[in-house]
């Protein structure tokens, strides 16, 4: 077990290793120090072997890929802290970018993102989010595999051409209902989400990685970009612990965390979040720990994280606060009670007199339970305070060994394919059928005319030889598609596919 030193006071301020999958919080007003309190965290996991991930919006946490230099701001903190045994150092960083531009793709297939997280990036009502679970529902019995915008766009149109079909297996659909769930998907596409949406699909265990040295790789999501689209960034991180949950095995306590990743604007994780939705986020983290996953939230208010959620953010960082609104009074309340009372400290007062790089801290000690709250100075990171320049970044992500696994996107066989092939093969046997009919019609007419010619009569009985191959020919698309596909997929708590 190992002590993560946060801050100094008095005392030292640490987090102890073995309590750090108990989640956390980081929070305070712009300005104060959480980028720099979230820089120095992030350090201390990664020089004890727990690889993080964490999303840059603001993109000055680049740096962390850097050793600092002689940063005079640094140097007054480390003297004022009594710190003596300090050396720079840079970090092992791999960026990523959901749009591939300032770090390896980051993808996920239509699929693995599950209904429940879908409609709620494409704002669905109700109604319309139960037509997707029921074209979802349908995919995954027939074995579509749904892998990019497009497949979902097939099968939304699929279902438009035969909603009498899916309302004998799966009850009515409206086509109204499937209509804005086309605009849906094509709003999708006008803001850049089809670059999400694909394969080669990341790969968790690639998040997971530690260095040569034995120290944990920090991963950084390149989210200015993707910040500027709240549905989209909140949606890839609820997907990303989706994914953590249901993919991991069970851990138990041990001295250290598997990972950690930092979540920043935490609060759009939850804005206009539905009930149900809030529900299984607060059960995932809730049951994460136990997989050896902790999981730190950065917010400006600790208003905007759900109590139920909150409660169970045992390691906090609470910088300054302003209190100028009756809701910022509110905070400050609220802040002040979560902590355990340290009678040298009136919490209350000290959270809106903090200056920068101050910040009250507590964390769990032996046996889980909170410490004293202090009010201490944040150390500073080892790494460069700001921003990489663009070269510097550049050299990172081409000599990255991921490289080769994301840069080219592929394009299997998916469910546009196959239901494109079923259309026209349906279309086939429309055309043959009527070419069947034709010919049939003429031979009924030639015998006719024998008949009267000869004076013949003649009674047909049964099927002729080419009715049969007609009907033999017109068949649904959906039940070719239920004999041509392999087996029903498998859905976890969030919606995502079971691996």
């Amino acid at each position: 077990m190992a002590q993560l030193l946060i801050g100094k006071s008095d005392i030292d301020c640490f987090i102890e290793s073995k309590y750090a999958n108990r989640h956390g919080l980081i929070a305070g007003a712009t300005g104060t120090g959480k980028t720099v309190t979230l820089q120095t965290m992030a350090e201390n996991f990664a020089d004890i072997g727990v690889p993080v991930f964490m999303a840059d919006i603001k993109g000055d946490l680049s740096g962390v890929a850097a050793a600092g230099a002689n940063n005079p701001k640094v140097e007054a903190r480390l003297a004022e802290l009594g710190i003596s045994n300090f050396a720079y150092h840079a970090n092992h960083v791999v960026f990523w970018d959901v749009f591939g531009k300032q770090g390896h793709p980051v993808r996920a297939t239509i699929s693995e993102m599950g209904p429940l997280l879908l409609a709620r990036l494409m704002d669905l009502n109700e109604t319309q989010e139960g037509v997707l679970n029921i074209l979802f529902k349908f995919a995954d019995e027939n074995g579509l595999l749904l892998i990019d915008l497009k497949d979902l766009r097939a099968l939304a149109s699929f279902a438009y051409d035969h909603a009498e079909d899916f309302a004998k297996g799966y009850g009515g659909i409206s086509k109204a209902s499937i209509g804005v769930l086309q605009r849906a998907i094509l709003g999708l596409e006008q803001q850049g989400a089809e670059s999400f949406f694909g394969e080669p699909a990341l790969k968790l265990q690639d998040f997971m990685q530690t260095g040569a040295n034995g120290k944990g790789v920090i991963n950084i999501l390149a989210a200015d970009q993707l910040f500027m689209q709240p549905k989209l960034y909140s949606t890839f991180l609820l997907w990303l612990l989706s994914e953590l949950f249901e993919t991991l095995p069970e851990r138990g306590d041990a001295d250290k965390p598997l990972m950690v990743f930092f979540f920043d604007e935490a609060h759009l994780l939850f804005n206009d979040a539905p009930k149900a939705l809030l529900e299984k986020v607060e059960q995932v983290v809730r049951l994460i720990r136990s997989k050896g996953v902790g999981i730190y939230f950065i917010s400006q208010n600790p208003l905007d994280i759900p109590d139920t959620v909150l409660g169970q953010l045992g390691n906090r960082v609470q910088h300054a606060l302003r209190a100028f609104t009756p809701r910022d009074q509110k905070a400050v309340k609220s802040a002040a009670e979560t902590f355990r009372a340290n009678d040298k400290i009136n919490v209350e007062e000290a959270i809106t007199q903090m200056g920068v790089g101050e910040a009250l801290v507590s964390t769990l000690q032996e046996g889980g339970i909170p410490s004293p709250v202090e009010r201490a100075k944040i150390v500073p990171p080892h790494s460069r305070i700001g921003a990489l320049t663009a070269a510097e970044r550049a050299a990172i992500i081409a000599s990255s060994p991921f490289n080769n696994t994301y840069s080219q996107a592929i394009d299997r066989e998916s469910a546009f394919e196959v239901l494109q092939a079923q259309s026209q093969a349906a279309e086939s046997a429309v055309q043959q059928e009527q070419q069947l009919a034709e010919q049939q019609a003429q031979i009924e007419a030639d015998l006719k005319a024998e008949m009267e010619a000869e004076k013949q009569s003649t009674r047909r009985t049964g099927d002729s030889f080419l009715e049969t191959a007609a009907k033999s020919a017109l068949r649904s698309a959906s039940s070719q598609i239920g004999r041509n596909v392999g087996k029903t997929l498998v859905r976890g708590l969030l919606g995502s596919l079971f691996k």
